[in-house]
C-alpha cells in the first residue's frame, strides 16, 4: 500500500509582536516567527498588506507548507456602532481593490469561538483591507460599502495564499476599536487589554477549524 501523504499543515498569520506575543505558547507548533517545527506555524509577517503578501508567499513556496490552510488573525478596527474592542470578527471574505476572497468553514469557527470565548460578541460578515489605520469617516464610508470591520493585512494575506495554490483560508480578527471605542495605542487603555486578552484564547478554536479540514469528506 502507498504511503499517505502528510496533512496539510496550518499557517497562522498576524502582523504585530503583541498579536505574535498573545498567541505564543498556545500553539501545538511553530516555535518562532515563521518556523515550521510542527503542523501548525504562526508567523509575523510584518505591518501592511505589502508585508503581509511579501511574508505569506515567501512561507508558502517552500516545500513544508506550500499545500498549507492559512488563516489571518489578530486585530482590526470595527466599522460599525455598537460593536466594543473585544468583540470577535469572522470574515465571510476579505476584500481590498485587488478582489476578494470567500472563507472557508465560517459557521464553525462562530461556533468555537462561542466555545472557547463564551459571552463574546462574534460578527460575522466581509472583512475589508486598508493600507492604513483606519480613523474617524473613514469607518463610515467603508461601512457603507458593506464592510463590517477593516485591517491592513487580512486581505492581502488571503489573496497571496489563494494565488499560491488552491487551499482553504479564513480570518479571523479581534476588535481593539470601534466608533465609540477609538485608541491612540493599543494596549495602553482598557480596549486595547481586553482585544489581547481575547487574541490569548482564540487558538483552540482555529485548531478544531484546521481539524475539521482534514476530516474525510462523507
Amino acid at each position: 500500500m502507498a504511503p499517505q501523504p502528510a496533512p496539510a499543515p496550518l499557517l497562522i498569520a498576524c502582523a504585530l509582536g503583541i498579536e505574535r506575543f498573545a498567541l505564543r505558547g498556545r500553539e501545538r507548533a511553530g516555535r518562532g516567527d515563521g518556523d515550521t517545527g510542527g503542523p501548525v506555524t504562526v508567523l509575523r509577517t510584518g505591518m501592511g498588506p505589502a508585508a503581509a503578501e511579501r511574508s505569506v508567499t515567501r512561507m508558502l513556496a517552500g516545500p513544508e507548507l506550500n499545500r498549507a490552510a492559512v488563516l489571518a488573525t489578530g486585530f482590526c478596527a470595527g466599522l460599525a456602532p455598537g460593536m466594543h474592542p473585544g468583540d470577535l470578527v469572522v470574515a465571510g471574505e476579505t476584500r481590498d481593490p485587488r478582489g476578494s476572497v470567500p472563507c472557508v468553514g465560517t459557521e464553525l469557527l462562530v461556533k468555537e469561538l462561542g466555545r472557547v470565548v463564551p459571552g463574546r460578541t462574534v460578527h460575522t460578515g466581509p472583512l475589508t483591507g486598508s493600507d492604513h489605520v483606519v480613523r474617524g469617516h473613514e469607518r463610515s464610508d467603508l461601512l457603507a460599502t458593506g464592510a463590517i470591520a477593516a485591517d491592513m493585512e487580512s486581505a492581502a494575506t488571503l489573496l497571496s495564499a489563494v494565488r499560491m495554490g488552491e487551499r482553504p483560508v479564513a480570518a479571523v480578527r479581534v476588535i481593539v476599536d470601534a466608533p465609540e471605542h477609538e485608541l491612540v495605542r493599543i494596549g495602553t487603555v482598557r480596549g486595547g487589554i481586553s482585544a489581547f486578552r481575547v487574541l490569548r484564547s482564540v487558538l483552540p478554536a482555529f485548531h478544531e477549524w484546521h481539524r475539521s479540514l482534514l476530516l474525510p469528506r462523507r
